[in-house]
């Protein structure tokens, strides 16, 4: 009798070892095919398959379900991208020639005898058309980043010879003002893209140069450990505590700046580009005492 109690037992325990073992091996089987899928996701070549209905693959029914859903709505944003890229690309090139014609034409009547009331409309249409230009090129450009058409490429480079490009740019306009544009030289690294860093910050020079009656506008550099810092502090109007959140809004612009020049996308656009390259900015700022931005860039 107590051999056959032996012979059982060690039958169940054979039993138990190769039942554990088999759903051992299920479960890696299993979790095998469920990596492959999700590699295939990751890739972008994962395929539907057929599973049965048994209680093990209705996991990999359900991710499956998941994945091919996933994979469609990729597919359909690939698409709406490709059309969103087609739109701008139609809108950039169908307005440029009309701007250019309307900027032709003014620069020719410019020449013709006009009255002084004609004279003013035709500076008048000169500064919408622009204002237009302006606002069609940042418009494309702000399309292009949001929607991912555009992929900002940042790597070490000069700061300091962006900043210093920047300053030979934007001094003749300040001067035209009587204001100074002053720029220290130095040798400032940090990784960025240089052309969208160049746009980013020559949108905040300018602002500078357009809310500044007197005075001047100064660029330095403010480093830290590990952002390259530029600074750039006006003796302009200011801007108010309060209102400091409301210029980096797309078409923000506030009571006090309606009668100056812009459209309120440049500091929306500036700060788009900075913070996809992994910095940031920075105000300070009290009305009637002058504004200062800081950008800062990784190292």
């Amino acid at each position: 009798m107590n051999d056959w109690v032996v012979i059982i037992a060690a039958i169940v325990a054979v039993g138990a070892v190769g039942f554990a073992a088999y759903r051992e091996l299920r479960i890696r089987k299993l979790v095998n095919r469920l990596q492959d899928m999700l590699e295939e996701a990751t890739r972008g070549d994962y395929k539907e398959r057929e599973y049965s209905e048994n209680r093990v693959s209705k996991l990999e029914s359900k991710l499956s379900d998941y994945l091919q859903s996933s994979a469609l709505s990729a597919a359909n944003v690939a698409r709406d991208r490709d059309k969103i890229k087609t739109l701008i690309a139609d809108i950039s090139h169908q307005t440029k020639t009309p701007i250019a014609n309307l900027l032709l034409h003014s620069e020719l009547l410019k020449e013709s005898q006009l009255n002084p009331d004609q004279r003013e409309s035709l500076t008048a249409i000169e500064n919408e058309a622009e204002k237009l230009r302006f606002l069609v090129d940042a418009l494309v450009k702000l399309s292009r980043l949001e929607n991912g058409i555009l992929v900002l490429d940042p790597k070490e480079d000069d700061l300091s010879r962006l900043v210093k490009e920047i300053g030979n740019t934007m001094r003749l306009k300040a001067e035209g003002k009587g204001l100074y544009l002053r720029v220290t030289e130095g040798s400032e690294k940090a990784t960025f893209d240089y052309k969208w860093t160049l746009e980013a910050v020559s949108n905040i020079v300018d602002n500078a140069v357009k809310y500044t009656e007197k005075g001047g506008i100064e660029v330095t550099f403010k480093s830290t450990e590990m952002f390259a810092g530029i600074s750039i502090k006006d003796t302009g109007v200011g801007i108010a505590e309060a209102d400091i959140p409301k210029i980096f809004a797309r078409f923000g612009r506030l009571q006090s700046a309606r009668e100056k020049e812009g459209v309120g996308i440049g500091l929306y656009l500036a700060r788009e580009i900075i913070t996809k390259e992994g910095g940031y900015i920075k105000v300070k700022s009290k009305q009637g005492e002058g504004t200062e931005f800081l950008i800062y860039l990784k190292k």
